[in-house]
């Protein structure tokens, strides 16, 4: 299990200045939470952590598509890494995808809509890592893992790149967790507010003008 790192309430972040922020989103943002390279060495030691925990055995990696495809591409190249380069240890590696509905606007809606995914009857029997890019109330979660244990997997485990403190939770804590957050609405690294903000390297908080520029 990876204890993740906790920003608090008070945290400003850092300013746009500090970064480069497309010029197509500056008025959108008020802040940068996570810097991208901030991102990407957490990301390490989460791999890091899958690795020694499942030693040798295969691992069915499923991912939450669309917002968590960045975290999980950059963790399963970092747990290959890992697989060339220590010696006779690696972790077999299998990859599946599956696609849920749980935003609209910033709000999580109150009903979990699935709107894809591929025939989970592989993972039968088998280790099961979920990627997901965020938690926010856990209900999201809770659904997709109700759905996965149908199919009487071995064990399952989550990887979250975020965990959102807020009102709403159920007080899910997945296995493996990158940062825990306050409760602001982020986007970057493909975590999007409806479809826009996919393509920001870094973790930003949007601004009222974002939201109510891109809100449908």
């Amino acid at each position: 299990m990876t204890t993740s790192i906790r920003i608090e309430d008070s945290y400003q972040g850092y300013s746009l200045d500090s970064f480069c922020i497309p010029k197509h989103y500056e008025d959108d943002l008020e802040s940068v939470l996570i810097p991208y390279g901030v991102i990407h060495d957490r990301i390490e030691r989460i791999a890091k952590d899958i690795f020694t925990d499942f030693g040798k055995e295969p691992l069915v990696a499923i991912c939450v598509l669309k917002g968590g495809y960045k975290f999980y591409t950059d963790l399963i190249d970092k747990i290959n890494s890992l697989n060339r380069n220590q010696g006779e240890r690696s972790v077999p590696l299998s990859v599946d995808f599956i696609r849920l509905r749980s935003y609209q606007n910033d709000k999580s809606i109150g009903t979990i809509e699935v709107i894809g995914g591929d025939n989970m009857e592989s993972v039968k029997g088998k280790n099961v890592l979920v990627v997901e890019d965020i938690i926010d109330t856990g209900r999201t979660m809770q659904k997709l893992l109700g759905l996965l244990e149908e199919y009487q997997p071995k064990c399952v485990k989550v990887a979250s790149l975020l965990l959102k403190r807020q009102p709403a939770s159920n007080g899910y804590i997945p296995e493996y967790c990158g940062f825990e957050i306050p409760d602001k609405f982020v986007v970057g690294y493909a975590l999007d507010f409806n479809e826009r903000f996919r393509d920001l390297h870094h973790i930003c908080v949007v601004n009222d003008n974002g939201i109510n520029k891109y809100k449908v």
